[in-house]
Formats: C-alpha cells, structure tokens, sequence
C-alpha cells in the first residue's frame, strides 16, 4: 500500500515540515552534482557508521565530535538514490504537517531531531560491528508517523494498491495503515537481524526505534488528539 493523502486538514502552514522537504531535496541535488569520489568523501564523513560508536564508546562523542557527534544530525539530510529522498519527503508531507500543527513549528523541529537522533541510537545498539554508513532521513520520519498514529486515532489515508497491472484505490483507517508499517519493519527487523539489520540496504532497526521514540517524545513534548473532523492535508 502506497498513501497518497490523508484526511485531517491542517489550521496553520507548516513552515518546518516544508523547510524540512526543502532541505533534503537541496541536499540531494548536491549530491547529484559531485564526482564518485567527492561523495564518498561526503558519506564517509557525514553519514554514520555503527561500528565507529561501539569502538569509541559513549566517551567518543565527546572526544572526537566532528566524527561520531556531527553525523547523527548530518545523516539526516543525505540519501542513496532518488527513491529514497523521494519517499521520504512523500511520507513527511503527508504526515508532518498535521504533527507540526498539534506540536507548533519549535516543538516539531525539536521532536523531528530528537527522533532522528533516537532512531540512529537504536540502529546503533542493533549493529554495532557494521561498518556499513547509514544515512536517511527515515528515522525522524518515522517518527512523525508515530506520533501522527497517537494524535489522529480517527484520521483516514487514501492508499494505492497496485493489484497485477490495475492501480486500485482504498480509504484506510490511518491507525491500521501505520500498524501494519510498523509490524513490517518489525518483521524486516527480525529478519535482517540474523545477517546485518540492514537487508537490502534499508535500516529497519531505525524505523522501528524512531516509530516507537516518536510515540515517546510525545509524553515529553505534548500534543493533544485531534477531534473528529474531516478534510484533506
């Protein structure tokens, strides 16, 4: 299932969900722009690298913060290819404004690091001998999708679902649409879990700690469910 909207309208322009899509999308053009080598050089120094944090230990932040402090925020903006930038901003422009607009802009940045940072935690705790560089913005993003399943029990996403060659089109209840995720990754999780936590390239250990700290840090940054209602984001 693909969504393709919501139902809960929006009473403010989200400023920092489109500063947010805005950078990212920047940042990939960037990328785009520089040689083999150039983006190595980018990874390499701004992406994060799980095995790094065991070796350094919690000391290490502190002792050598351009190289493990910096990349958990820096990891964020950069991506591994147009479909992963691309489905990332689509899931942050479906659901992070309406979390922007139950949190307000300052608390939602807040809330949109602090998950991120969350999600690499959990990454990291999961693979700790991977060298392999993360990089994503999908544990915030995640993040705003937990947070979107407490806040809005009663919101509905209108979902794609590409049966052989016919597109057909569903309204789901938002809350089975982000349980299901969420159970995907869980059980990606345990299945990469026995090679790397990190099959097929993608960080499910991530999604599932931003998912589950997203739902957290609400408990910490406040936000109230919306009431019944009905409209398009």
């Amino acid at each position: 299932m693909f969504p393709l909207r919501d139902s809960e309208p929006t009473r403010r322009v989200p400023f920092v969900t489109w500063l947010l899509i805005a950078a990212n999308a920047l940042v990939f053009v960037l990328e785009l722009r520089m040689g083999e080598g150039e983006l190595e050089r980018l990874v390499e120094r701004y992406a994060v690298h799980p095995a790094w944090y065991a070796q350094a230990g919690p000391a290490g932040l502190f002792e050598y913060p351009r190289e493990l402090l910096l990349p958990l925020f820096t990891h964020l903006f950069l991506h591994g290819g147009i479909a992963h930038v691309l489905g990332n901003v689509w899931m942050l422009w479906i659901f992070g404004d309406n979390v922007e607009d139950r949190l307000g802009a300052t608390r939602f940045a807040l809330f949109y690091v602090l998950s991120g940072l969350l999600a690499a935690a959990v990454h990291i705790a999961t693979n700790l001998e991977s060298a392999v560089p993360t990089l994503g913005a999908s544990g915030a993003i995640a993040g705003v999708m937990g947070a979107y399943f407490v806040l809005f029990p009663r919101a509905r996403v209108v979902v794609l679902v590409p049966l052989v060659i016919i597109p057909y089109l569903f309204e789901v209840p938002a809350v089975i649409f982000l349980a299901l995720w969420f159970l995907l990754q869980l059980f990606q999780g345990a299945l990469a879990g026995a090679v790397d936590g990190q099959s097929g390239g993608i960080a499910w250990w991530a999604h599932i700690g931003g998912f589950a700290g997203g739902i957290a840090l609400l408990a910490l940054l406040g936000g109230r469910r919306a009431q019944r209602g009905r409209g398009q984001s």
